[in-house]
């Protein structure tokens, strides 16, 4: 427990400048996040190139007083920046959109549609939505149940794109109970998360519950002992491995946040096995990939 995150900090997001659009040229801004901007979620993505080498995308969805709004972020397997853009609220009028970036000898095209889009309690969209990046006319990324619509806008040799999904942060406001949803492996199956949590005047009542597509997989009782530990359970046939962390809430008047982790371990041999295809890195030794997902968790009294 000594390493485990204690989420993200008072200034969560910070959006530098972006390479410069063949269309037009993206602004510098800054967007701060505090406790009050509590919709805001976090995406990791690590997408695979035929050349073997990969890039990671970083979506963060967010939204506040103005609206939606998304930022990207771009790295190559270096973790050396290509690209960093907002996309800002004011854009999400026309509701879709895209962007042609030329970062050196690459080309980047996004493109998204929030036309149509549902939301849940988060800020991220659940249906109705595409997003989708492709690089030197490879596409490299889809999200959304609108792939048909990517491929009219988008002129690409590659329309399969392999991407796994490596990690979501988000932030989640309740009473007791706190839900979200996570994919542990690949394209699998996206599960309902709950949370359930209940101090009972911190006596030896207390007690935690996790429940997985509404079963009960792990419970912790008298919390004032156990306030901070892990466990695993199984998901998809995964072992995962959970993390709880509820210090703030007992012994600091729940003003604090508590702050949970799920994290599978598996190789990337494993990972890409499940998706039918094969995945090592340039020089032949695996890549920890696995999926983690970090909840920070504050309670709305």
């Amino acid at each position: 427990m000594k390493d485990f995150p204690s989420c993200f900090g008072e200034n969560g997001v910070q959006v530098a400048e972006a390479a410069s659009s063949s269309e037009t040229t993206i602004t510098t801004t800054t967007t701060t996040t505090t406790r009050i901007a509590q919709n805001l979620v976090t995406c990791v993505y690590q997408c695979k190139m035929r050349d073997s080498s990969y890039v990671i995308i970083t979506l963060t969805w967010t939204k506040n007083l103005m609206g939606q709004s998304l930022s990207v972020e771009i790295n190559d397997s270096n973790n050396q920046c290509l690209c960093k853009l907002d996309i800002k609220p004011w854009l999400f009028s026309k509701r879709r959109g895209f962007r042609n970036l030329e970062v050196g000898s690459k080309l980047i095209d996004i493109h998204w549609d929030l036309t149509y889009a549902k939301f849940s309690s988060s800020p991220e969209p659940v249906t109705g939505f595409y997003f989708a990046i492709a690089m030197n006319r490879e596409l490299i990324l889809i999200l959304g149940d609108m792939e048909k619509e990517v491929h009219k806008k988008i002129d690409a040799s590659s329309l399969a794109p392999n991407a796994v999904f490596v990690s979501k942060r988000a932030h989640l406001f309740g009473k007791k109970a706190y839900s979200t949803q996570a994919q542990f492996c690949g394209k699998g199956q996206i599960h309902d998360i709950l949370i359930e949590c209940d101090m009972m005047g911190m006596n030896d009542d207390s007690y935690l519950l996790i429940r997985i597509d509404g079963n009960p997989v792990m419970q912790v009782k008298c919390l004032r002992w156990k306030f901070r530990g892990n466990y695993t359970i199984l998901v998809d046939g995964l072992p995962v491995e959970v993390y709880w962390d509820v210090h703030s809430w007992l012994f600091e008047k729940l003003t604090g946040n508590a702050v949970f982790l799920f994290k599978t371990c598996l190789s990337a041999e494993k990972m890409w096995a499940n998706e039918d295809q094969s995945w090592s890195s340039k020089d032949g030794r695996s890549q920890a990939l696995g999926f983690s997902l970090v909840l920070c968790v504050w309670k709305n009294e």
